[in-house]
């Protein structure tokens, strides 16, 4: 096989050519809004997500309602072959996702925030979107995508990026090969998620029993008098966190801007305080803090961390544990402390607790709602808890750390089989649409 040199593909088979985006293809961006204006056509809009969560675009998909402008219909219909890009992005590694557009569909035009590549005669689209997911294409989309906080990509870069365009039937036998071999991968791919799934309610389940019935199946059980709890073993009991807690709730510290120093104590923030199932320090921040700031928002081993509000509802009323920190720390405005009258017997078994099915839905329950979702510090000393013997909660701790750390072994495995599969998929495309697969050139 003789070979051409190319800057971006490497060494590509003989009668394939590298050249820019826009000799091969008509590129549009579209400015197809969300608005519905009664003196517009009635459309179905194809948007962002559609796009970024499905590598095709079909008519049986749920479009958003909208409008356009004869003219808009006329330039973003969606047409069979084309190729859909997501051009902005909060994030640089969205840029370019493509999706390719499987069939005619008049009454559906392509919304905000996102390209149309419209192929030549000589560019197939189904190659094309597979193109476009390869690092050598991908990569020219990202680099050329503008931004600090929120990224775009121009006409300018998107038009010029180079392409690799092989002959015509070389094209679409390497996109048949892709649609089939990446099919088979993303089943295994699925499959794995699935057992993560499983594994993970396999965890919830097994520590939620643990933590609400005990770890004797025949242990005489008594109506908790929560109906979201409902019984627990006849020697437990059931209280208030309020009564748990030594000293009570504790709203987090705010800082200025200008009280930010790298010679003060670890600041504790939202994102580093949740990384994990403990916290063990490791924090971005330091601010200046008097001896009486760190007397009173100073943390301690067995002490938790709850969120009190979140962008995120899921998020909202999230707990942690703090484990062996090394140094003073102090943390921030958007968390809650409790600190136990007796961790060394209950911080474990209640973590656990915290952490279970049961709590997190009920702390969901009595959630706020508004723009950011919160738990105040009244409602979260009013949550019920079950409390075993002492002897007894440390022992439940140590049954549900196992089971934690057990199953954590086995998506371990399979993570790491899902990253390989990834990598596979990835090499499979950018190999085959650079020539590297003799088999689909000849």
């Amino acid at each position: 096989m003789s070979f051409e040199p190319s800057d971006s593909y490497g060494n590509l088979p003989a009668g394939w050519r590298v050249e820019r985006l826009k000799f091969s293809a008509e590129v549009r961006s579209s400015n197809v809004d969300k608005v519905i204006s009664e003196d517009e056509a009635p459309v179905r809009l194809c948007n962002y997500t559609d796009v970024y969560y499905n590598d095709r675009i079909t008519s049986d998909m749920n479009f958003m309602e909208g409008s356009a402008s004869d003219a808009e219909l006329a330039r973003f219909r969606l047409k069979s072959g084309q190729v859909l890009l997501t051009k902005d992005s909060e994030s640089w590694q969205d840029i370019g996702v493509p999706a390719l557009v499987a069939e005619d569909m008049p009454g559906v035009v392509c919304g905000y925030h996102l390209s149309i590549l419209d192929p030549g005669p000589e560019l197939d689209g189904g190659y094309l979107a597979w193109l476009c997911r390869s690092a050598p294409l991908n990569d020219q989309f990202k680099l050329g995508a503008n931004g600090v906080t929120r990224f775009g990509l121009g006409q300018y870069p998107l038009k010029n990026a180079l392409v690799a365009v092989p002959p015509i039937e070389v094209q679409q036998r390497i996109a048949r090969f892709l649609d089939e071999k990446t099919a088979r991968i993303d089943a295994l791919i699925e499959k794995k998620h699935a057992q993560l799934e499983q594994l993970a309610e396999k965890r919830q389940a097994l520590i939620t029993r643990a933590v609400t019935k005990g770890l004797n199946p025949d242990a005489p059980m008594k109506p908790s008098g929560v109906d979201w709890l409902g019984d627990v073993p006849r020697h437990w009991d059931v209280k208030r966190l309020r009564f748990l807690c030594d000293g009570g709730t504790l709203n987090g510290l705010y800082k200025a801007k200008e009280e930010f120093s790298s010679d003060g104590v670890p600041f504790v923030q939202m994102g580093e305080a949740f990384r994990g199932e403990t916290f063990e320090g490791e924090t971005r921040d330091r601010v200046l803090t008097s001896e009486a700031e760190v007397e009173k928002w100073g943390l301690k081993p067995g002490d938790f961390l709850f969120a009190r509000r979140s962008l995120v509802f899921e998020g909202s009323g999230k707990s942690v544990i703090v484990g062996a920190i090394d140094e003073d720390h102090v943390f921030e405005s958007s968390m809650i402390r409790i600190r136990l009258l007796s961790p060394s017997a209950l911080a474990g078994f209640v973590s656990h607790y915290f952490r279970s099915s049961v709590c997190r839905a009920f702390i969901l329950s009595i959630t706020k709602q508004v723009t950011i979702s919160g738990i105040d510090s009244q409602q979260l000393k009013e949550i019920l808890v079950p409390v075993p013997p002492g002897d007894e909660a440390r022992k439940i701790s140590e049954v549900c750390e196992k089971v934690r750390s057990d199953i954590k072994s086995i998506e371990g495995f399979a993570k790491s089989s899902i990253a390989k599969l990834v990598e596979l998929r990835s090499s499979v495309i950018n190999a085959a649409v650079t020539g590297q697969l003799p088999e689909l050139n000849g």
